[in-house]
C-alpha cells in the first residue's frame, strides 16, 4: 500500500513536470513565433539559466548555434535528441508557412532505460527554408526530487515502525494485561469450585458407602447419615444457586429496578428475615439508621447485600455477643453526599493480608475466620451488587469484622440526573 502511494505520487509528479515543460514550450515558441530574426543575443539569453539546451537546424543543417562547444554531456544529449527526431519523424507534425509547429516527448539519452530529457521539436516553414528547432530540458533535478522524496518517504516508514514496534513493545502488552488477569481469574474460579464442589461431594459420596455397608448391621446409623448427606447435599444446591445467581448479576443479565426506597425500610425486612440465625447463636442485632435516609437503590437486591453481611457477621461473631447495623450521610471523596452502611461485630476481624482478597469468588481468611457454612460467595455477590449501584464496598482491618458500603443518595440521584 506504502509502495503504491508511492509510485503514484513518483507518476503524478513526473507528469505535472512534463506538463510544465509543454506550457513553457508553448509560452518560448510563441513568443519566437514572432520574431523575424533569431538572434545569438536571444538564444544565449534563453539558455544562460541552465535550464534548457536549444539545437536549430536550418534547412537540415546545424546553426551555428548548435555547433557551439557545451560539454560532452551537452553534446551527447543534442545528439540523442536529434537522433530520437529522425528515427519517429513520422509521427511529428508537418511544418506549416509563417508558422511554429511544435511536439514534446520524452526520451532517454542513453538510447535505453529511464527518461532523462523533456524534449520539444518545433517546425516552421519560411521563405528561406525548413527551420527545425531541437530544445532539451534535463530530469536530473526531478530525479533529484524524486530520490528526496523516496528518502524521506522511507524515511516516515522507518519511523513509523519504529512508532509502531514501541506501541506494540510497551501499549499493546498493557492492552493484554485485562486479559491474561480475567484468564487467570477463571481458571482460579474453575479450580477454586472444583474443591469447593468437591469437599461435599466426597462427604456425600463416603457417608452413602459407610451407609450402604453398615446399614444393615447397624440400622441406628441410617438417620445420622442420611442427614449428613442431606446437608452436604443442601449445600451443594445453594452454592450453585449462589453461582448462577453471581454469574447473572456479574453478565448483567438481571436488571436492578431502581426506585426511591427508605433504606431502614429495607433493613427491617432484613433483621426479621435474619432472627433465627441470630437467635441460633444467642446474637442481638442492633440497628441504627436514619429513618429518613432515602437511597436509589432496587430493594430486593440491597435487602440481599444487608441479609449476606449479617449472616457472615453471625458466622464470626462470639456467642452472645452483638452485630451493630449503622447507617448514615457522608461526602464522598468529591464533597458529594452519599449514604454509608456499617455491619459489624466482635470477632476476630479480618487480616490485613486479606482485605483485599474478602471480596473474590470463593476466597476465605484462615482460622479463626473461616466457616464450614459459607460458600465463599457471598461477598463476591454483595461486591457486584453494590458496583452496579454505583457504590463501593470494601473490609476494615483489625479486630472485630466491619464491612462497610456506600449508595447514591436518593435526593442526588435525582440532581445528577
Amino acid at each position: 500500500m506504502a509502495c503504491s502511494y508511492l509510485y503514484i505520487s513518483e507518476k503524478n509528479l513526473k507528469e505535472n513536470s512534463f506538463a510544465s515543460f509543454r506550457n513553457d514550450m508553448n509560452t518560448l515558441l510563441s513568443n519566437l513565433e514572432n520574431q523575424t530574426v533569431i538572434t545569438h543575443e536571444w538564444l544565449s539569453k534563453l539558455e544562460g539559466g541552465g535550464k534548457y539546451i536549444i539545437s536549430i537546424h536550418d534547412n537540415d543543417k546545424d546553426f551555428l548555434w548548435g555547433q557551439q562547444d557545451g560539454g560532452g554531456s551537452r553534446k551527447a544529449a543534442l545528439e540523442a535528441g536529434w537522433a530520437y527526431y529522425q528515427e519517429n519523424a513520422e509521427t511529428f507534425p508537418t511544418p506549416l508557412a509563417f508558422t511554429i509547429t511544435h511536439q514534446e516527448f520524452r526520451f532517454s539519452s542513453a538510447g535505453q532505460g529511464q527518461d532523462d530529457y523533456f524534449g520539444c521539436i518545433a517546425l516552421s516553414s519560411r521563405n528561406t527554408g525548413k527551420l527545425t528547432i531541437l530544445i532539451l530540458e534535463s530530469l536530473a533535478p526531478l530525479q533529484e526530487q524524486i530520490k528526496a522524496q523516496r528518502h524521506t518517504f522511507f524515511m516516515l516508514v522507518a519511523f513509523s515502525s519504529l512508532v509502531l514496534i514501541l506501541f506494540a513493545y510497551f501499549f499493546t502488552g498493557r492492552l493484554l494485561v485485562p486479559l491474561q488477569k480475567s484468564r487467570d481469574s477463571q481458571i482460579q474460579f474453575v479450580a477454586a469450585a472444583s474443591h469447593e464442589l468437591r469437599t461435599p461431594l466426597t462427604a456425600i459420596a463416603g457417608y452413602a458407602e459407610t451407609l450402604r455397608d453398615s446399614a444393615a448391621e447397624d440400622p441406628s446409623i441410617c438417620a445420622k447419615f442420611a442427614e449428613t448427606i442431606l446437608r452436604n447435599a443442601q449445600h451443594m444446591g445453594t452454592m450453585v444457586e449462589d453461582l448462577l445467581k453471581l454469574s447473572r448479576i456479574e453478565s448483567g443479565a438481571v436488571p436492578m429496578e431502581m426506585e426511591t426506597v427508605k433504606a431502614a425500610s429495607i433493613l427491617s425486612d432484613v433483621t426479621t428475615a435474619c432472627q433465627p440465625q441470630t437467635a441460633a447463636h444467642n446474637l442481638t442485632l442492633e440497628t441504627d439508621i436514619d429513618p429518613a435516609l432515602t437511597v436509589r437503590a432496587d430493594p430486593h437486591f440491597i435487602g440481599q447485600v444487608f441479609r449476606n453481611l449479617i449472616e457472615n457477621a453471625c458466622r464470626y461473631a462470639p456467642e452472645g455477643s452483638t452485630i451493630k447495623v449503622s447507617g448514615g450521610k457522608r461526602l464522598d471523596h468529591n464533597g458529594l453526599p452519599e449514604a454509608l452502611f456499617m455491619i459489624c461485630d466482635d470477632g476476630p476481624g479480618i487480616p490485613q493480608a486479606d482485605i483485599a482478597r474478602v471480596f473474590e469468588r470463593f476466597y476465605r481468611v484462615e482460622k479463626p475466620r473461616s466457616s464450614p457454612a459459607s460458600t465463599g460467595l457471598g461477598l463476591a455477590i454483595c461486591k457486584h451488587i453494590v458496583e452496579r449501584h454505583g457504590g463501593r464496598i470494601w473490609a476494615e482491618p483489625g479486630p472485630g469484622g466491619c464491612l462497610q458500603f456506600t449508595l447514591p443518595l436518593a435526593a442526588e440521584t435525582e440532581k445528577r440526573t
